[in-house]
């Protein structure tokens, strides 16, 4: 049973560099806590409260290990872990994980996607999904608009990943 907070700590910590890719249902965040030397326990507990209490439906992790999934469940926020598939087996992966997204969305739940950090990956994989949904149809609309999103340019590697996502529909 998770701990009763009280007072501001009931509601939570906003997750560091929580980026809304379509604004009130599909978000980014680093991982909950932060990563490497500057994780804490306690960051992450408040910060998964935060989700919960936002009425997040469904945190979905896409870091390789499963190391601290189980806070989730101790606080009673469900979640996916999607490992990110290697470059040999990213279509599939991508065709999952899209439609995953895009059924969770249809239902009017709020999603949010992690990875370590908010990273050109990970913004690049959130552009690959405007495009896949069809949400934006143009190549270049969508790559500046996930830029604009990211407030980054994208790597080579992410750009060629919104270019060509239209392809896995």
């Amino acid at each position: 049973m998770p701990p009763k907070l009280r007072g501001k700590w009931a509601l939570g910590i906003t997750p560091r560099n929580l980026t809304w890719i379509i604004k009130d249902k599909l978000a980014i965040c680093e991982r909950p806590g932060g990563f490497g030397v500057n994780h804490r326990r306690v960051r992450r507990q408040e910060e998964i409260i935060w989700l919960r209490e936002n009425d997040f439906a469904c945190v979905i992790s896409i870091i390789g290990a499963p190391h601290n999934l189980h806070n989730y469940d101790e606080l009673n926020m469900p979640y996916k872990h999607r490992p990110l598939a290697t470059y040999d087996d990213i279509d599939n992966w991508l065709r999952v994980f899209y439609s995953d997204i895009h059924e969770m969305l249809k239902t009017n739940s709020k999603v949010i996607v992690h990875a370590e950090e908010v990273s050109d990956r990970l913004v690049g994989l959130m552009g690959g999904y405007i495009r896949w949904s069809g949400l934006v149809d143009d190549t270049q609309q969508a790559v500046m608009l996930t830029e604009r999103i990211g407030g980054r340019q994208l790597d080579p590697d992410s750009r060629e990943l919104i270019l060509r996502v239209h392809e896995l529909r």
